[in-house]
């Protein structure tokens, strides 16, 4: 059989021949016509285009409801339609809870992935109005906390979130976003050329800053980057502020809320701004200028300012019935001020996803009970940052490894298990070979010489350092062909073999960020904060991914078991306080990956065209990288020779009954005699 022409096959899995050539002829020449999607099977592929294609107005969404996949060109709306489908027993995917994975490179276009897939499904699945359009906000008002402009991506993610829609008979009830690793180092320092999440840049539009006693953007310690920019952006910036607003009012924040969380944002702003010299008289800390930042920001956190200058210059401890003051370096002192920095901005986001939990959930509806469910996860896309002069870090390296997770997560489903079914089946088979990232994962994870566990035992010893850390792996994975040591023995580097390319690791500061301290002096000062949404937050408990435990749902009996715990043990959960970042995000990860094996998944294969976010443009050897990486020529392979259709017995029958004049009730019995009559062999 004839090729058809060169960019109008819509499934790559149609082809009878395929190799690395062929697949990038289709995908270029899509792409050149706008066509940035692209079918694998069951599998779709999205080519970032960089610019508005004009494919997303409600003529198209009308268009993608209820259809069969090859009813109409390849497209984001039609994967909503199949997961809503398959939830409700129709069509030829295996029914229940469904979700949708999105996975790519950062700034490969996931983001926006996500946002259209939620529209179409809100499309689809109507209910409560009002419910839909908090939740047509919620990805807007998160990407104003959580995102930030990279050197790869202008609006990437720095968070992870996984977004549960609850339906009952097909009809929209309630969600819940559960987020993973908050990227709080961001708010403190930023790679030269990136800047911070987008809500600081907001606050210096209008006449609130004035009120928070904002200056100008560029005076600001924790804005270097981006704070030089914001003067000739001002109308930019009151627009997206105004955007902001108005979905936060739209998902139910109160005006009092609102003014709460720019308060707590803007407070940490001027902690960054506080100095400290060194008193000459006994090597002491204190902080420059009394009144100035430090001043501002207690007032904005509704804490003494006084105190605050004594919970960064030194701590106070108890020995033997007795209280002992230590003196903070300068060193020490700058440390305390961005750990309080970070736990501000981070408790804060925390305390946001809450919010929207408790008001995703109309009449307090126990989401656990009697509904069905779509997942949709948008996690950080793959990250190198080295590749634009930048450095790597444990951020990178937690993020690096959720995408490693997730191309197991794929190898199982598309590769082992199909393969593992067909040979249950007796199906006369081929074994298609596939890139297994298993030792990977096991390099990372694994206790206790994972290069996670052995971070933790670093992070213990008081004397450990970052250097003593990398040494500590150089030594246990020589010899390891994922891991690779640093030819600078003087430098906290080394580097690993990702299933995406190799990538090199600076571990400076990656122990003062796995243990995340905050000084306890500071915990205590904002526990007794007059501002009631500080106090809520710093006394609210973290759980063991690290996240602000939810409040205001629990039971009588929870809560008493929970004072009772606190008692115990000293005011607040030892284990919960001790939990470092790499045990929160393995924590994560689990719950994740169970969340996602209890469903059924589809699977959304973003690509970045191009490294300059240029629209219009695909450079091939890029392309042609993330297709290897990703596996997508096995992909199609076993897409090809595989069987991606599996209707049950009852769908089957429900279809072909036609073939046999008897009444049929679904069983395997009633699918042989269809055959039968079909006089079909071979099967």
């Amino acid at each position: 059989m004839d090729r058809p022409p060169v960019g109008e096959v819509q499934d790559l899995a149609s082809l009878a021949k395929l190799d690395e050539t062929i697949l990038l002829e289709e995908i270029k020449e899509r792409y050149a016509q706008d066509r940035i999607y692209t079918y694998v099977g069951d599998i779709l592929i999205a080519v970032n285009p960089f610019k508005d294609v004009g494919i997303y107005g409600k003529e198209y969404s009308d268009q993608y409801k209820h259809i069969k996949q090859s009813a109409h060109p390849p497209h984001i709306f039609a994967v909503a339609d199949a997961a809503y489908q398959a939830l409700l027993g129709r069509g030829g995917r295996q029914p229940g809870n469904q979700c949708i994975l999105i996975s790519g490179e950062s700034g490969a276009g996931k983001t926006e992935s996500t946002k259209l897939i939620i529209k179409q499904l809100v499309e689809l699945c109507k209910g409560n109005t009002q419910l839909e359009q908090q939740i047509l906000q919620v990805n807007p008002l998160l990407e104003a906390f959580g995102n930030a402009r990279t050197n790869l991506n202008d609006n990437s993610s720095r968070f992870g979130k996984y977004i549960q829609l609850k339906l009952m008979q097909g009809h929209l009830s309630g969600a819940k976003i559960s987020e993973y690793l908050l990227e709080k180092s961001r708010v403190v320092r930023q790679n030269h050329g990136e800047e911070s999440f987008h809500i600081f840049y907001y606050l210096f539009a209008g006449e609130q800053s004035a009120q928070l006693g904002l200056g100008q953007a560029s005076s600001y310690r924790y804005l270097t980057n981006g704070g030089r920019h914001v003067a000739n952006q001002l109308d930019l910036l009151s627009r997206q502020k105004a955007d902001l607003t108005n979905a936060m009012d739209l998902v139910g924040f109160t005006d009092e809320d609102q003014a709460n969380v720019f308060a707590m944002v803007a407070s940490v702003l001027h902690l960054g701004n506080i100095d400290f010299q060194v008193n000459e008289d006994d090597d002491s800390t204190k902080v420059t200028d009394s009144n100035g930042p430090v001043r501002v920001a207690a007032k904005l956190l509704g804490i003494d300012s006084g105190e605050v200058e004594a919970c960064l210059t030194c701590m106070v401890t108890v020995t033997r019935g007795e209280y002992v003051k230590r003196n903070y370096n300068k060193q020490q002192a700058e440390d305390a001020r961005e750990a309080m920095a970070k736990a501000v901005y981070g408790r804060l986001f925390g305390w946001i996803v809450n919010k929207i939990n408790c008001l995703l959930v109309p009449n307090d509806l126990d989401l656990n009970k009697g509904f069905t469910e779509i997942g949709i996860l948008d996690i950080f896309g793959f990250e190198d940052f080295a590749k634009e002069g930048g450095k790597n870090s444990f951020e990178q390296a937690c993020i690096n490894l959720a995408n490693e997770q997730l191309q197991f997560f794929f190898n199982q489903h598309i590769f082992h298990m199909e393969q593992e079914e067909y040979k249950r089946e007796g199906i006369d088979w081929t074994e298609i070979n596939f890139v297994d990232n298993k030792p990977l994962l096991d390099l990372f994870l694994v206790k206790p010489i994972g290069i996670l566990s052995l971070l933790d035992e670093e992070s213990l010893f008081p004397k450990g350092t970052d250097q003593s850390y990398v040494d500590k792996l150089t030594k246990t994975f020589a010899g390891n062909s994922y891991f690779t040591k640093s030819q600078q023995t003087t430098k906290a580097v080394f580097s690993i073999n990702h299933y995406a390319g190799k990538v090199t690791y600076t571990a400076d500061n990656w122990l003062t960020k796995n243990r995340d301290t905050l000084p306890p002096g500071v915990t205590e000062l904002l526990q007794s904060s007059s501002n009631e949404l500080v106090k809520t937050i710093f006394r609210g408990q973290l759980t063991r991914t690290g996240s602000l435990a939810l409040q205001g749902r629990r039971s009588a009996s929870h809560k008493s078991k929970q004072r009772k715990s606190r008692l115990s043990s000293g005011g607040q959960d030892t284990a919960m306080r001790k939990i470092t970042v790499g045990a929160q995000f393995k924590n994560s990860l689990g719950i994740l990956m169970e969340r996602m094996m209890a469903s059924t998944p589809i699977f959304v294969r973003c690509l970045k065209p191009n490294y300059m976010k240029q629209p219009g443009h695909l450079d091939t050897q890029f392309v042609l990288a993330q297709l290897l990486y990703t596996g997508m020529l096995e992909t199609i392979e076993i897409r090809r020779k595989g069987f991606a259709v599996r209707p049950n017995f009852v769908q089957f029958v429900e279809k072909y009954k036609i073939l046999k004049d008897l009444k049929l009730k679904g069983t395997p019995e009633d699918c042989i005699s269809i055959l039968n009559s079909a006089r079909l062999e071979g099967w």
